[in-house]
């Protein structure tokens, strides 16, 4: 039978044309699931992408100038130490509180779109002098050549930080576009 079939140009028999054309459809109905899920994930990532961005870079600033504040953050020795080579004329605790204000006030207006063009450059500022460590205070940021230490480490995370930053600002809209 089998050679009959092949003969006359029928490699299948009739239970396994049915088998072929039933996977064929649960592939096509598996593919459309697949195809809407991602649909669905990516316009809800959309539309959380910059709420979540600002939220996520509030909590961060807002929470970590606090910790200054009442002086239970790790990251002070590192700031005092940073403090006493650049800024000697101010007292840690004074450039401290600054600091740390500084910071949440950062947080703060993150949460607000209207603030953006307030927010970003204190944002480059401050990420300017986050990533100072990484020169002035070699010693205590790298291990070796490329070789971070948990400050250090804690230092490049800032990179996130700024992609953030960037992704909130891609979507702020141009002045010469505003309506004032």
């Amino acid at each position: 039978m089998h050679l009959i079939n092949i003969a006359i140009g029928v490699d299948r028999v009739p239970h396994q044309r049915w088998a072929g054309i039933l996977s064929s459809l649960t592939r096509s109905f598996m593919h459309q699931k697949i195809e809407n899920f991602d649909s669905r994930l990516i316009q809800t990532c959309q539309k959380l992408a910059l709420p979540f961005a600002r939220v996520a870079l509030f909590v961060v600033y807002f929470w970590f100038g606090f910790l200054k504040i009442i002086d239970v953050s790790p990251a002070n020795p590192l700031v005092e130490q940073l403090q006493q080579r650049t800024l000697p004329f101010l007292t840690f605790h004074e450039f401290i509180v600054f600091f740390a204000l500084f910071e949440m006030l950062i947080g703060l207006l993150f949460l607000f779109p209207k603030m953006d063009r307030v927010v970003l450059p204190l944002f480059a500022m401050h990420m300017l002098t986050t990533f100072l460590p990484l020169v002035f205070l070699s010693e205590v940021t790298w291990q070796a050549v490329f070789v971070p230490t948990l400050e250090g480490q804690y230092i490049i995370k800032n990179l996130v930080l700024i992609a953030a930053a960037i992704a909130i600002t891609s979507r702020t809209k141009p002045l010469k576009e505003k309506k004032f």
